[in-house]
């Protein structure tokens, strides 16, 4: 690998390691993604879920969007070929590629694009499938070289999109625990102070999350914290 792409790389894998959500990685991964790969000129992450729901989950820009749209609708393209098997696709002149003869025509027509490079990308969540796309509305943007640099940033990406995942699971679990904990302790206080059971304290948390137009949780962690409870009105 040239010098200057695995500098590429070793700041790319710097930059992912710090991003505090999975939003923060997708958006790393595609701006990064124009850095690195010679002759992209946007770059788009589609995710598949289950049969045939594509979603452009990050994006550099809208062009990418607009293209992906035209992809999903027609149900052809190179970013659906490489989620659907073919692992890299790539279109030097999408406008004429008699692949994808509806989808090219329609996309060079209203978006302006020329070329695009597709590669999937390989997650481990069940029913989960993913590509990273780069687009550019240059005929034959993309080289030999751009497809290898590709190769190597999609096995980075898809590291990333994982460990990003399991953060944010992690993180939402602790929240969800902490707001359980909460809650617990504010049923307590309401059982001992108004002599009644967990179903009615419950209750009483439930009505002043309805009149006072707040989450349950925080109606409970005003009560662990003060061993108040304002109902509201009606």
């Amino acid at each position: 690998m040239p010098k200057d792409l695995a500098e590429d790389f070793a700041a790319l894998a710097r930059a992912l390691a710090v991003q505090p959500s999975l939003d923060a990685t997708l958006a790393t991964i595609v701006s990064r993604a124009v850095l690195t790969v010679e002759g992209a000129q946007s770059a788009g992450i589609t995710i598949k879920r289950g049969e045939g729901k594509y979603e452009t989950v990050a994006a550099t820009d809208e062009f990418p969007i607009q293209v992906d749209e035209i992809q999903y609708r027609i149900g052809e393209g190179p970013c659906v070929d490489s989620i659907d098997g073919t692992h890299v696709r790539r279109s030097d002149h999408v406008g004429t590629d008699d692949r994808w003869p509806i989808f090219g025509r329609l996309a060079a027509e209203q978006t302006g694009v020329a070329s695009m490079l597709s590669h999937r990308l390989f997650l481990e969540e069940d029913n989960v499938l993913g590509a990273l796309n780069l687009y550019s509305r240059k005929p034959g943007a993309f080289s030999a070289l751009s497809e290898s640099t590709l190769d190597v940033l999609a096995a980075h990406v898809a590291v990333a999109l994982e460990n990003a995942r399991h953060r944010d699971e992690n993180e939402n679990l602790r929240k969800a625990l902490e707001s359980n904990r909460t809650i617990g302790v504010a049923l307590g206080i309401l059982m001992i102070r108004h002599t009644i059971t967990r179903d009615d304290a419950f209750g009483l948390l439930r009505i002043a999350s309805q009149h006072t137009h707040q989450r349950l949780a925080t109606i409970a962690q005003t009560v662990a914290d003060t061993g108040e409870l304002d109902v509201g009105r009606p």
